[in-house]
């Protein structure tokens, strides 16, 4: 089984989610997405964040596809940081192929995540273009520090089977979507 690990508050969530869930399903040939909506990040202020539940929902509603799988296992799981995520789920399921999924803009602040190089070496991971992030990404000091395990585009489909460190960035998805903006559409900000 290959599963990809999509982290994230999902606040809301959003077809840009989706189609990023499903390009990583095609291209890097996983049987699932397992949105982890996550109780509170910890680099954000969760002051304003809908309770877990709503958020769940709401997810489940973008999410209308049978391998797209959102779940709230960080609260049943008791972890705040992606890495001890990461960590119990490969602890529990040992015979299944995790890969860690994220944004360009996630990579861009990587390395200000708890055990953040750590994490790359449990799990492969790949890394989805958003517009306007490529550069920053890629000249991000975690990029910087994973530059000799990055994969050619064109393994995609074996990232989930290689030893980590491991990391692919996808090409081909660049909805400007963000749960941000939506956010302050409809909190009326500018």
């Amino acid at each position: 089984m290959r599963i990809g690990l999509y982290g994230g508050s999902f606040n809301p969530a959003h077809a840009a989610h989706r189609a990023a869930s499903l390009l990583a399903l095609r291209r890097l040939k996983l049987d699932r997405v397992w949105w982890l909506v996550t109780p509170g990040n910890p680099l954000k202020d969760n002051h304003r964040l809908p309770p877990l539940a709503a958020r769940l929902e709401q997810a489940r509603g973008v999410a209308r596809h049978p391998a797209l799988v959102p779940t709230g296992l960080e609260a049943g799981l008791g972890t705040r940081y992606s890495f001890d995520t990461v960590a119990a789920l490969v602890r529990r399921f040992p015979q299944v192929h995790f890969v860690w999924l994220m944004g360009a803009d996630n990579l861009a602040s990587f390395h200000r995540w708890q055990r953040w190089d750590e994490m790359a070496a449990l799990v492969p991971m790949a890394v989805i273009d958003r517009p306007g992030c490529t550069f920053p990404a890629m000249a991000a000091p975690a990029a910087g520090a994973l530059a000799r395990w990055r994969r050619p585009e064109d393994d995609a489909g074996r990232l989930a089977l290689m030893p980590p460190p491991a990391w692919i960035f996808l090409h081909g998805l660049k909805s400007p979507i963000s749960s941000t903006q939506l956010r302050e559409m409809s909190w009326g900000k500018p």
